[in-house]
């Protein structure tokens, strides 16, 4: 996950992409030391499918309240993002979204928030209910996914640029060009189909060169 050296802090007000990723500012920012379950996911609880990867998105849009979020810079990932630990009103968000069960301790990169998971699966909150959710590990998830990568991607009517983030930073692309029909949009990393060039510089993209 850890890429590069740490970027400026950021301030402002919040856009939720998924249970641990954010854009604040004009910049995609990474929870540090958790993992959220991603949109598409879904968990069977008692029998029953409930889309819990949504439901992630809106705790951590809950706990936000739609006030300004500090996110303090620790790291950028490979796909360009910040790395950070973010607060909101009531303070450290990646410790409330495990602490309430909507996200795990990423064990992989930080042992920080391993207290609040275990607390959690002890009092049965969240995914960790009393009736058991039963989901696959979303890094498990994202592994599949990019298994799946090669399936068609159709963009929406009339917007068919491409707004992709890597290391190099956020860059659109237009159909057309080199890199274009290999480019992938995956919505959980925060990339988006643009309908212009104008919309996508608008969001903070800019042009690929070729």
């Amino acid at each position: 996950m850890i890429a590069g050296a740490a970027q400026a802090d950021v301030r402002g007000h919040a856009r939720v992409i998924d249970g641990d990723t954010l854009e604040v500012a004009g910049t995609t920012v990474r929870l540090f030391g958790i993992d959220a379950l991603e949109r598409g996911q879904s968990c069977d609880t008692a029998g029953r499918s409930w889309p819990c990867g949504i439901w992630a998105g809106q705790q951590l849009a809950r706990l936000i309240g739609g006030q300004p979020v500090t996110c303090t810079g620790r790291d950028t990932d490979r796909y360009g993002r910040l790395v950070a630990r973010c607060t909101g009103p009531g303070g450290d968000l990646g410790a409330a979204m495990v602490e309430q069960g909507a996200a795990l301790a990423y064990r992989r990169y930080a042992l920080d928030y391993v207290a609040q998971e275990e607390r959690a699966r002890s009092a049965q909150r969240g995914l960790w209910g009393r009736e058991g959710a039963q989901t696959q590990d979303p890094a498990a998830f994202r592994a599949t996914g990019r298994r799946d990568a090669d399936s068609v991607q159709t963009a929406p009517a009339g917007c068919a640029i491409k707004g992709n983030i890597s290391a190099s930073g956020r860059i659109y692309h237009r159909p057309g060009q080199r890199d274009y029909d290999r480019t992938r949009i995956d919505p959980a990393r925060g990339e988006r189909w643009f309908c212009s060039e104008a919309e996508a510089r608008a969001a903070g993209w800019r042009p690929a060169q070729r």
